[in-house]
């Protein structure tokens, strides 16, 4: 099916329901903070202009079950969400390509609450080799496939132009990476036991830009 995924040979979930769980646990954890107990999914809803029965069956992929009236204790919510999303897992990445985005990405400090550690950078700039960003060493691409391979690293953050994303994504499959976060602005090819998600800056920037657009328009009606 198209936009679907199996995870744990449970129940096909559509990739919508799997982007939509992190942003309720984002509203959750903000309700937590404010001391409320229980919600239900017609709050969750309404928060983010979605319709209650999706917000629902959305929730129910996560195995969590809640009480007639009175919703889901909050806690639990969370925690079967971020459980299902394996938020508890620790999950340690190399990124290739250190420059803006590289940079940017490297000084994150939310990755963790996911359980993503970006543990070094790779790069081929001798101004950047050697060198420190936000504590996490950027080596010499040279020696990816050696670290990679030592360090049992699956996942691989590309950040690169798209002239090079191809070559690059090919040593990272060679040396053992199964899983690579791809902004490279290129779609990149995999062995089918390979995942890859695409990040398209470019398409998101036209999506907001048309929206943007499109809001302006009403407004001057």
């Amino acid at each position: 099916m198209k936009n679907q995924v199996v995870l744990d040979n449970r129940r096909d979930v559509p990739e919508a329901t799997i982007r939509r769980l992190p942003v309720y646990r984002h509203y959750l954890k903000q309700l937590e903070s404010e001391g409320v107990v229980c919600v239900s999914c017609t709050q969750i809803a309404n928060w983010l202009s979605f319709s209650p029965i999706q917000v629902r069956k959305d929730i129910e992929f996560t195995g969590v079950e809640g009480k007639p009236k009175i919703g889901y204790e909050l806690k639990d919510l969370i925690a079967h969400i971020e459980n299902f999303l394996c938020f508890h897992t620790k999950n340690e990445a190399v990124l290739i390509g250190a420059g803006h985005l590289g940079y940017a990405l490297l000084g994150y400090h939310g990755f963790k609450e996911f359980g993503l550690e970006i543990v070094a950078a790779f790069d081929n700039s001798q101004d950047k080799i050697d060198k420190f960003i936000n504590f996490k060493k950027v080596f010499s691409i040279d020696k990816l496939e050696e670290m990679v391979s030592r360090m049992k690293i699956q996942i691989g953050i590309l950040t690169v132009p798209a002239s090079c994303a191809q070559a690059l994504t090919d040593r990272m499959v060679a040396a053992g990476i199964k899983a690579i976060w791809n902004f490279a602005p290129v779609k990149i090819n995999v062995p089918k036991d390979v995942v890859v998600q695409h990040e398209n800056l470019a398409s998101s920037l036209a999506v907001l830009s048309k929206k943007i657009d499109e809001q302006i328009k009403r407004d001057l009606k």
